[in-house]
């Protein structure tokens, strides 16, 4: 029988750990900002967005709203609400809806969020996971897409 072993999830976040991540983006738009190019791939009604995170840069994202899958491959810390969770190496997270994450690459990171979906398009597929879209690295980034039409 092969051994059952918990790993980390990351939960959705109270309304206080979310406004004290937005309190942390205010203060860090007054500093240099590193330009994160994305990744996007639609493809057999799944959304996925990577990102590289270089070692040393902390990150906000936009307020997530539905659950999704977050895949770190590096090793970060990432802000859940009253504590940190550390991921390192390679893991794959459940993630809930309801979170706005804070994240510290202690290693250049990727990050890649996928989530089932119907978009056809980036700007569809952002909309439905945040109503934060404006906020996002490929509004003012490089981007990449690959959409199939599987």
């Amino acid at each position: 029988m092969a051994e059952l072993v918990l790993r980390p999830a990351i939960p959705a976040m109270s309304e206080a750990a979310i406004a004290r991540v937005r309190a942390f983006e205010i203060q860090a738009l007054g500093h240099p900002q590193v330009a994160i190019a994305t990744d996007h791939a639609i493809h057999g009604g799944m959304y996925a967005r990577t990102v590289m995170v270089p070692a040393g840069v902390v990150l906000t994202g936009a307020l997530i709203k539905l659950a999704t899958l977050l895949i770190v491959s590096g090793d970060a810390d990432v802000y859940v609400g009253g504590a940190a969770l550390e991921a390192r190496g390679y893991c794959v997270l459940p993630a809930s809806a309801g979170r706005k994450q804070l994240i510290i690459a202690r290693t250049d990171v990727r990050l890649t969020m996928i989530f089932r979906s119907d978009a056809k398009t980036v700007d569809e597929a952002e909309r439905q996971f945040t109503d934060e879209a404006e906020l996002l690295f490929s509004r003012h980034g490089d981007n990449r897409v690959t959409i199939t039409g599987e």
